[in-house]
């Protein structure tokens, strides 16, 4: 249908005002205009949409169905036309951003909870990926940054990485083993044990951490299964399958079955968020900017 916005505009005025007196005031435009503007949307659409009347003016049937399908779009044009000027500002209105459901800690559901409350106007897409699902998508373009885990490896290029969270590694066990009631263990008990681990390939910053640990402490782990995820790797512990270095966080995730028993010497991991290379604008500056200043980094 080919009606203008300016003919939408000032019958709207009228359905909402009842008046075209009123309206014209509203819209600042004399009498005349106004009720010529409405007759012409009236001949378009080929029906009587407002009933005159002595006093006043009242929506016909069809009046009502038009007003319902149409009072939105004004505002709906508004806010569509104000997101243009963010972009063309370098702001969006969107973030994409990635995840490992590993640092799904209480920090990180408090930093998207504390941001959506002061940037109501950004839609926030989380992709839930393993770190170099996310480094990849970033790099591409996909993705506009990722709480990725531990700090990128050093071939990210292109890649710059903030920190913003610090939490301690645990050595977690099924409910029924041995050292599940011990208050802490140390690394080199832990050399005879038969381990269960994040694949290299989906997280291999991690990976290369525990293996460097494990090598400090005197052996080189024995494992025997490996999944690109964490959680699953807690649920095969929780299954027997054998022991894990994980973060501490993902206790509460692995249930009853599984307990995280600190390691001696408390080692602790910094996680980060990774994005491309070069000045954040916008939305995705402003989230820099709360995560520079996290306290859970420190």
């Amino acid at each position: 249908m080919n009606y203008s916005l300016r003919e939408l505009e000032c019958f709207l005025a009228v359905a909402e005002e009842l008046s075209f007196t009123r309206a014209a005031r509203r819209l600042n435009l004399a009498q005349p205009p106004l009720s010529r503007h409405v007759r012409v949307l009236e001949e378009k659409l080929g029906a009587v949409l407002f009933e005159r009347e002595p006093r006043g003016v009242s929506l016909t049937p069809a009046g009502h169905l038009f007003y319902e399908e149409t009072r939105t779009i004004p505002n709906r044009l508004t806010r569509a036309g104000e997101a243009v000027k963010r972009t063309v500002a370098g702001e969006t209105a969107r973030l994409r951003l990635g995840f490992v459901s590993a640092v799904m800690n209480d920090d990180l559901v408090e930093i998207l909870r504390r941001f959506r409350g002061t940037h109501p106007q950004v839609q926030i897409l989380l992709h839930d990926a393993p770190p170099h699902d996310q480094l990849r998508a970033i790099a591409e373009g996909r993705l506009d940054g990722g709480f990725v885990g531990i700090e990128a490896p050093a071939d990210a290029a292109g890649i710059e990485v903030t920190p913003w969270h610090r939490e301690a590694l645990c050595c977690f066990v099924a409910s029924d083993h041995p050292l599940a009631g011990r208050r802490q263990v140390a690394l080199k008990e832990l050399a005879k044990e038969p381990f269960v681990a994040v694949a290299h390939e989906a997280a291999p910053a991690f990976a290369a951490l525990v293996g460097r640990m494990c090598a400090d402490a005197g052996f080189r782990p024995r494992v025997i299964l490996e999944s690109p995820r964490a959680q699953a790797v807690a649920v095969m512990v929780a299954a027997g399958s054998g022991i894990a270095i994980l973060p501490a966080a993902l206790e509460k995730l692995a249930g009853s079955a599984v307990v995280a028993v600190p390691l001696k010497g408390q080692p602790k991991i910094t996680h980060v968020f990774a994005r491309r290379t070069g000045r954040a604008k916008g939305a995705l500056g402003e989230l820099m900017a709360l995560l520079k200043g996290w306290p859970g980094k420190r």
